[in-house]
């Protein structure tokens, strides 16, 4: 009589055998993310409009409820009015930079085309050190590029930039509008008191951050347009503004930025005046601006209220760039804040953002600002 035991299954296979219902989620979750980047894609100018006004209106909103506990004596200024303050002031500043980035790529376009043969000549003479027929082969290929065709295009699309900017007033409008049914539109969505006031405070915490961020970036990047505007015209040069103002809009592009203005002042530089030693020296010089900035004086006034991954921030730079273009590059550093303290909120999404963070702690970035906003005052409505 056979008394062997009867052959088992395999158990490693049976081991790892996909359950079902796990590989329709991770299915789910890839068609929703290739669903979400397409309307991205699509709907980038509206995109790009809608979350320029949503990190304008969160900025006035912080300083509009830092104005309304403000007190002269009994009297106090009112939110509608200190709201109503803020919009036309949001409007003003957006039009009338709109004019002077018009203004100056007018000037650009007009200054490229006088020195378009001049240019394609000094840059094919940086080459010169690998031979003359290498010079003339790069001066050859450059001719047949039409420069004016392509300065002609970016200027047409640069005037595309006071349609996004009635855009964004009329979006910033709605949300001032909307703003003041928020706080019961959190109690009316989740019922319960408490949770609305922590996703309150979750998203009073977003935008102390994040405002934190545009103020520091802003101020610092206002000085180093000033320096290199200085240095523009201590050496002569003709787009002396629009270097400045073209510094000053780069360094809102993290890492790549400043690197970007530099390469271009110095380019500009040799381009004008032909001579590699002044170019050489306003490179020099514009790039040590950068460096001090950007790693002494930047790091100093934002202190720990940016504690983001650096490799984050470029995958971030990256992935923002690739859907919406330079746009993308400048909302990509706020659009993280934003990820990393919501990760931070959510257990499943928890390891998201630990590797969005720098230290890896992002409960403490979060509980930091948190306590930062009870130091000066009970939430406000937002």
């Amino acid at each position: 009589m056979n008394t062997s035991p009867p052959p088992q299954r395999n158990t490693v296979f049976q081991s790892i055998r996909p359950d079902p219902s796990q590989v329709q989620a991770v299915a789910l979750v890839i068609i929703a993310f290739a669903v979400v980047l397409f309307l991205l894609v699509q709907a980038r100018f509206l995109m790009i409009s809608l979350a320029t006004a949503i990190i304008l209106f969160s900025l006035m909103s912080d300083a509009i409820n830092t104005i309304g506990r403000v007190r002269v004596g009994p009297l106090r200024i009112p939110n509608w009015l200190a709201s109503l303050a803020a919009l036309a002031l949001v409007s003003a500043l957006l039009l009338t930079l709109s004019a002077i980035i018009l203004s100056q790529v007018n000037t650009i376009v007009i200054t490229a085309i006088a020195y378009a043969d001049q240019s394609q000549r000094a840059l094919a003479s940086l080459f010169g050190w690998m031979g003359e027929g290498v010079e003339e082969a790069v001066f050859a290929s450059m001719q047949n590029v039409d420069i004016t065709a392509y300065l002609r295009t970016a200027a047409g699309q640069a005037g595309s930039l006071l349609s996004a900017t009635i855009l964004i007033i009329i979006f910033v409008t709605f949300l001032f509008v909307e703003r003041i049914w928020f706080r019961a539109k959190l109690n009316g969505l989740y019922g319960d008191p408490e949770r609305a006031e922590r996703v309150g405070r979750i998203i009073a915490t977003i935008i102390h951050r994040v405002n934190r961020y545009l103020l520091v970036k802003t101020i610092v990047s206002a000085a180093t347009g000033a320096m290199v505007y200085g240095v523009a015209r201590l050496f002569g040069l003709e787009l002396a503004m629009a270097l400045a103002i073209l510094t000053f809009v780069l360094n809102f592009i993290p890492s790549v930025g400043s690197i970007v203005a530099t390469v271009m002042i110095g380019l500009v530089a040799y381009i004008q005046s032909g001579d590699p030693g002044a170019s050489a020296a306003i490179f020099v010089i514009c790039g040590m601006i950068q460096f001090v900035t950007g790693n002494l004086i930047d790091p100093m006034l934002m202190g720990r209220a940016l504690r983001l991954s650096s490799f984050g921030i470029i995958i971030s730079l990256a992935f923002w760039g690739a859907v919406w273009g330079v746009p993308g590059m400048f909302l990509s550093v706020p659009i993280m804040v934003a990820a990393m303290i919501i990760c931070s909120e959510i257990q499943a999404l928890r390891p998201l953002a630990v590797l969005l963070s720098r230290e890896g702690l992002p409960e403490e970035a979060t509980a930091e600002a948190m306590g930062e906003l009870d130091a000066r005052a009970p939430l406000a409505e937002h």
